[in-house]
């Protein structure tokens, strides 16, 4: 372990990633406490009973959150809820689920953080993958799959792949990844942190801890993070999508017809890869990058980039009816991942939009919109943004407040050979659990036409 362990926590909420901090604390033998505000989910409440962890729900019970030597916060509870207030009032460290993880990790163990506005989920599955295929002990997990408590509850692993978001990383006094990965820096949860700056400040706190020793594995055609690069210690590696004018004395590039992985020593090529698009390049070359860097011999790199088939819910193929062809692109929860999955259309688009607005700035997508898509169909709660921005710049939009709803009446829009497109933009907690619920609801739809 990396940390003297404190003789008490306190957990505050009972999500996927407060029950794994839960877990790996009394796995740790440490006194543990959860306190979730709203209901525990019925699966969760079993796992802290089996566990023997007391708990609450429904409630904040301060007095006993502040009796703890330190709290680990649920990523999904802003700074600005009265119980993070009280806390910090008191002196009470919080960390994140992140920064719990790490204080308990094996030191020899390597660790992999990827993290960014668009394509981390996928640049992480990526090299979990190739890390597997090569045969390495490794378990993947964070923001996406298991919370990291729980991948600790397993025999040590050797390498430790992490999805980690901007709320995750609020939270990490001392989380030190040996390969750091920003994917990119675009408007996204602006209702969270105010201002652009603001979000690009906590995504650089991925490498707030890094030393010379460590990777960061950046966009280099990112005109955000460049601002930031003067304060990170660590080796700087830069990824090209586009052929650069000069190819980096260590990062990525495509060098047609090939592609370029350069480290300290060595230089290997890659012939293809998987998925195609501008946005997967990055991901490729990062997570080819990322192996190369943790000491993947380069035949398995290459065979992993090649063989990869992508991720339920993000740009994924569901089914042809009526020779309309549905593609469930739920992951896409702001404006730049909508941006992607339009500009990869070539089929005039029925484009499903909607949920819960995080501050976005539609005006990205007008020249897509106006260009390839023929109907929108707004799908939530309150649609007024999407209505107000929309109108005007396509020749349909309805509204629809469920997904049974949105898939018929993009149906109806649609015609033989076009596409109706989930690309929802927003975040998905009016109407669904999570945007995974959001993906299978509408797959089910599309399947029941």
């Amino acid at each position: 372990m990396r940390a003297v362990l404190p003789h008490r926590i306190a957990v505050l909420g009972g999500g996927e990633s407060g029950i794994g901090a839960a877990l790996l604390a009394a796995h740790r033998g440490v006194d543990v406490f959860l306190s979730e505000g709203k209901t525990l989910g019925p699966g969760f409440r079993a796992e802290l009973e089996a566990a023997g962890i007391p708990f609450e729900e429904g409630q904040h019970s301060i007095d006993q959150l502040l009796t703890a030597d330190a709290v680990v916060k649920s990523p999904g509870i802003p700074p600005s809820h009265p119980v993070v207030a009280a806390l910090k009032q008191a002196g009470v460290p919080i960390w994140s689920d992140i920064e719990w993880f790490y204080q308990n990790c094996p030191t020899d163990a390597k660790i992999a953080a990827i993290t960014g506005s668009n394509g981390k989920t996928t640049t992480t599955s990526w090299l979990g993958h190739i890390l597997r295929q090569a045969g390495a002990n490794v378990q993947v997990g964070g923001n996406i799959g298991v919370g990291a408590g729980r991948l600790l509850l397993e025999p040590d692993a050797d390498v430790y792949v992490l999805e980690v978001s901007s709320y995750q990383l609020e939270d990490c006094p001392s989380f030190r990844p040996d390969v750091a990965v920003l994917t990119n820096i675009t408007p996204d949860h602006l209702d969270r942190y105010g201002s652009l700056e603001d979000y690009a400040e906590t995504k650089f706190a991925i490498a707030q801890h890094q030393r010379s020793e460590d990777a960061f594995v950046f966009y280099g055609e990112d005109p955000i993070s460049q601002r930031y690069l003067e304060r990170v210690a660590a080796n700087l590696y830069p990824i090209y999508t586009s052929e650069p004018a000069e190819m980096p004395a260590q990062g990525a590039a495509p060098i047609p017809p090939r592609y370029l992985i350069r480290t300290a020593n060595t230089d290997m090529t890659i012939d293809e890869l998987a998925l195609q698009g501008k946005h997967n390049t990055f991901n490729a070359l990062a997570a080819g990058l990322s192996a190369r860097l943790l000491q993947v011999r380069d035949e398995a790199i290459r065979e992993s980039l090649a063989h990869f088939e992508g991720l339920e819910h993000r740009m994924e193929s569901v089914a042809h009816v009526g020779g309309i062809h549905f593609i469930n692109d739920s992951k896409a929860t702001n404006v730049n991942s909508t941006y992607y999955a339009l500009e990869s259309m070539t089929t005039p688009t029925v484009l499903i939009l909607g949920g819960v607005d995080k501050g976005n700035d539609y005006s990205e997508l007008f020249r897509l919109i106006e260009k390839k898509v023929k109907a929108i169909v707004a799908m939530g709660t309150d649609n007024h943004k999407i209505v107000e921005a929309f109108e005007g710049r396509v020749g349909l939009l309805a509204e629809t407040a469920s997904m049974e709803h949105a898939v018929r009446t993009a149906y109806q829009l649609a015609s033989k050979g076009d596409t109706v497109l989930l690309s929802p933009c927003c975040a998905s907690f009016d109407l669904f659990q999570n945007y995974e619920d959001r993906g299978r609801q509408f797959k089910t739809c599309v399947r029941a036409l």
